[in-house]
């Protein structure tokens, strides 16, 4: 591999030839071979649209040169785009501040802007730090990027996956209304409710995990940047950090607003770990959802089976003809990844001191993978295994009948402790209810069917 020669503020350092990072990011591939993590598309796209948001201040400001800012938000915008992603190798366990990361971006756009004006990478003609990081400080650009980052994905791809699960739960909740069944309690036998009941108490969970998500979204909105180093804003124009979250806004086309402490953007990230806590929230909604559906769905003969789930690929490498709940599985396991992000993410959220949080890296891609793995294992979920599900009625008919709970109706009539002896007397005589409560009772067998009957008891 052909080499080039960069230089930073520490000595010259040799960099792959296509490669367009330069001298600092080198150090740091080289410094940090710790995980091969490296920040997701959402994170390098976030990163593109604070920069381009800030050279078009910067030239409308009068602090970049036209021809520069022209250049440098081109390269901007290719990053935001994807087209460089490439040339992002940091590690994610680096400096606490992201600073690695947010002086690989410098260098990337500057690189690619010198190659847009003509010039030779390397040659600082547009120079990373005095060209695309003015005005700003990793500390500032860094959390930004995280705000605008959480905030795309959650709109753009967790909340109509969970809105679009929502809609499905409620008609499959309308779907399911006249199947009356067996409920369960300490995963025994309860009293009865309807199917439909319990797909609609799924789709209320979802409801308003939604509105909790949306909620804490709001202070994604409040951004940091013009804040520079601690806060105070040192180094930037008047009115910069305005016009910046205007044109962060116009890019992605949410409305952020500018932090009216950005020392508390920069030294402390609550709202992150508030997020990350609906994450959390939302994941155990899931994790009850799909439980319920496994079980119901066990069987086919010596389990529940009470309702039937798609065949979507063989259950097993030695068992022919087992169907597995598969898609369920996935969204269990991707909870408990959001279950352990959450914990890096609070532990990670206290790792400040004084005027900066030092765990920002590990945070950013934490938060985001919970987002992502949260969407996309939900959309499959839905269409792969939601949309499919079909009511067993024949086989909860017959759990139904067999229910000794349905007993408590005749509770208020002939006393707690003798309904509870006609039960334990069914069940060891292998009876129904109605023919030993016709023995033990003086209930006529009409008043009985009248009490036993399931659906008076919805």
């Amino acid at each position: 591999m052909k080499h080039r020669i960069e230089r930073d503020s520490l000595g010259e350092v040799e960099v792959p030839n296509d490669a367009y990072w330069g001298a600092t990011t080198q150090r740091s591939v080289d410094n940090f071979r710790i995980s091969g993590l490296v920040f997701q598309r959402r994170f390098i796209r976030a990163l593109g649209v604070v920069k381009l948001a800030c050279a078009e201040a910067n030239l409308e400001l009068g602090v970049l040169s036209e021809e520069k800012a022209k250049a440098v938000i081109q390269a901007a915008s290719e990053v935001m785009e994807g087209k460089l992603d490439s040339h992002f190798p940091v590690d994610i366990f680096q400096t606490g501040s992201g600073t690695h990361t947010n002086m690989n971006v410098n260098e990337v756009i500057a690189n690619r802007a010198i190659e847009i004006l003509g010039g030779e990478k390397g040659s600082k003609a547009v120079h990373p730090n005095d060209c695309v990081n003015l005005s700003q400080s990793s500390n500032d650009v860094i959390p930004t990027a995280m705000h605008v980052a959480c905030a795309e994905a959650v709109e753009h791809d967790l909340l109509p996956a969970l809105e679009k699960l929502n809609g499905a739960l409620a008609d499959k909740a309308a779907e399911f209304k006249g199947i009356v069944k067996t409920g369960r309690t300490h995963l025994m036998d309860a009293t009865p409710l309807t199917l439909g009941g319990e797909f609609s108490t799924y789709a209320t969970q979802i409801g308003k995990g939604i509105d909790r998500l949306k909620e804490a979204s709001k202070r994604l909105l409040e951004l940091p940047i013009g804040g520079t180093a601690v806060g105070t804003g040192i180094n930037t124009p008047d009115g910069f950090s305005a016009l910046v979250v205007k044109n962060i806004s116009h890019i992605t086309g949410i409305r952020f607003r500018e932090n009216p402490d950005k020392g508390e953007g920069i030294a402390a990230h609550d709202t992150i770990v508030e997020l990350s806590g609906v994450l959390k929230t939302v994941a155990v909604s899931l994790t009850k959802i799909a439980n319920d559906i496994r079980w119901m769905a066990s069987g086919p003969t010596a389990g529940l089976g009470e309702i039937t789930i798609p065949a979507n690929e063989p259950g097993s490498s030695i068992m022919p003809g087992k169907v597995n709940p598969t898609q369920a599985e996935a969204v269990l396991m991707a909870c408990a990844q959001v279950f352990g992000n959450d914990t890096t993410i609070t532990f990670a959220g206290a790792g400040g001191n004084f005027e900066l949080n030092t765990m920002k890296p590990v945070m950013a891609y934490n938060i985001l993978q919970s987002i992502e793995i949260l969407a996309n294992s939900v959309d499959s979920f839905t269409d792969k295994c939601l949309l499919g599900i079909a009511s067993n009625t024949d086989r909860i008919k017959k759990i139904l009948d067999q229910n000794l709970m349905l007993v408590t109706a005749l509770a208020p009539k002939i006393g707690y402790d003798k309904a509870a002896e006609i039960a334990k007397e069914a069940h060891a005589s292998s009876r129904s209810l109605r023919e030993v409560a016709l023995e033990k009772t003086s209930l006529s067998i009409d008043a009985l069917d009248k009490l036993l009957d399931p659906r008076k008891m919805l």
